[in-house]
């Protein structure tokens, strides 16, 4: 039997598929490619925009069309807004089911009946337990150690989605990167729908827990955070994360806007002021750190003078990059009756200017790093280009290098010689550097 998967969305999601292919391969099956031929393909979806769920659709048809006769399976976070509505599927698994899949399958070959796994999210209480071993990926690898969220952003229909904050038991998450680092892989990602949260549900344990733990495990040379709400960092998170020499330094902070009253609006639990405190305190104790971010433009409601104060915070606030989302308007969401919404004109030049200012940003910040060293784990050749080589360092810039030596997962020393469309070009010394800045 051959099953083939296909992800959209966030990291989290890529995890649990990850995991669940995983599974299936331990019991015999043969994982392929989405292109090809299969008997069984996991649809793994994603609802955070519209164009989100008409990707889901689509790629549940291009399965349909390449193996008429195969089981198909959605899954995710469409899938848990969707239900039994969904067409051309014969098995359906929300947000909290996605272990259950490989059984589900067993048991639809034997009965043929479509199944649908939805439970009531808000009534959902526990983490639901899942695991991988490897991925696809040779040096860096996503472990998820938090579902959920309790900010209800006035825009975003994730909360209704994946239900209330669960963490995963902290002794499963460090065995698991125990497991990876082992297997090889440098670099851990740790994620969650909030990862900020995570712990909230444990008693005393919290976020940093998790990685002044796993700064101790062998063989591990970097941890990682995916995108954070940025209220979890304060002085005592920063004070105890800079002591940590594997954390890298870099962090992707949502600021989604540089306005008070729209973030009131958007029901993000901070002002511009409470994040200019946090971006001084991470100036001050991390060297070299770097800060991305995502920004909503359009929001209703958003005026001239509201996008002007976000332009010029963004600017003060000098992120290394920033990603620029139009806002989309979800139906379930608060957002979705608020009075002024922005016309579609104004979004798509409010979002060109927003984004070539964080193209400017980005490569003042680059070019601050010619001349310098960086530490950069190597995660393969380019295609095409048999003798270049791209990584990152541990701030997240992206280098390429060219070499007649195999770099793949190794960490080596460079120093960045040109800056060329957001990617530091760079010189191997060939040293080889364990962990460390």
């Amino acid at each position: 039997m051959k099953i083939a998967g296909y992800n959209l969305g966030c990291k989290v999601n890529k995890y649990e598929l990850d995991a669940v292919l995983e599974q299936f391969e331990e019991n015999g099956y043969e994982v392929v490619g989405f292109s090809e031929a299969a008997d069984v393909y996991i649809i793994n979806t994603c609802a955070v925009t519209q164009l989100a769920e008409k990707k889901s659709r689509q790629m549940i048809h291009r399965a349909k069309a390449q193996n008429p006769n195969a089981i198909f399976v959605a899954s995710g976070c469409y899938a848990q807004k969707e239900g039994a509505s969904i067409a051309d599927v014969d098995i359906i698994v929300g947000t909290s089911n996605k272990g259950t899949i490989f059984n589900n399958v067993e048991k639809y070959i034997k009965n043929r009946e479509k199944i649908v796994k939805i439970e009531d999210i808000k009534e959902v209480k526990s983490y639901d337990s899942m695991k991988i071993s490897s991925t696809q990926e040779r040096t860096r690898a996503y472990v998820k150690i938090q579902d959920g969220c309790k900010n209800y952003c006035s825009y975003c229909i994730i909360p209704y989605l994946r239900g209330r904050v669960r963490s995963r038991n902290i002794n499963e998450v460090l065995d698991e990167i125990k497991v990876l680092a082992n297997k090889g892989y440098k670099e851990i990602v740790l994620a969650g729908i909030e990862v900020a949260s995570y712990g909230e549900d444990l008693g005393d344990i919290r976020l940093i827990n998790v990685l002044e733990a796993a700064n101790k495990i062998d063989g591990l040379e970097r941890i990682r955070l995916s995108s954070m709400y940025p209220t979890v960092v304060n002085d005592d998170f920063v004070g105890r994360i800079k002591k940590l020499k594997n954390v890298c330094n870099h962090l992707h902070l949502s600021l989604q806007s540089g306005c008070d009253s729209t973030l009131k609006r958007m029901n993000r639990r901070y002002t511009t002021e409470n994040f200019r405190k946090t971006m001084k305190i991470l100036k001050q104790n991390i060297p070299d750190i770097a800060v991305t971010t995502d920004i909503i433009v359009g929001f209703p409601g958003e005026t001239d003078q509201e996008f002007e104060a976000t332009y010029s915070f963004v600017q003060e606030m000098g992120f290394n990059k920033i990603h620029v989302f139009k806002y989309s308007k979800r139906t379930g969401t608060k957002a979705e009756n608020l009075e002024s919404q922005v016309d579609e004109q104004i979004k798509n030049e409010r979002s060109y200017n927003l984004i070539k200012l964080g193209k400017e940003m980005e490569k003042r910040y680059l070019e601050q790093y010619i001349g310098r060293d960086l530490d950069v784990l190597f995660e393969g050749r380019i295609k095409g280009k048999e003798d270049t080589y791209v990584g990152h360092s541990m701030n997240y810039l992206k280098v390429v290098v060219e070499s007649d030596v195999e770099l793949t997962n190794e960490i080596g020393l460079v120093r960045i010689e040109s800056v060329n469309s957001g990617i530091c070009v760079g010189k191997d010394y060939g040293e080889r550097m364990i962990g460390g800045r």
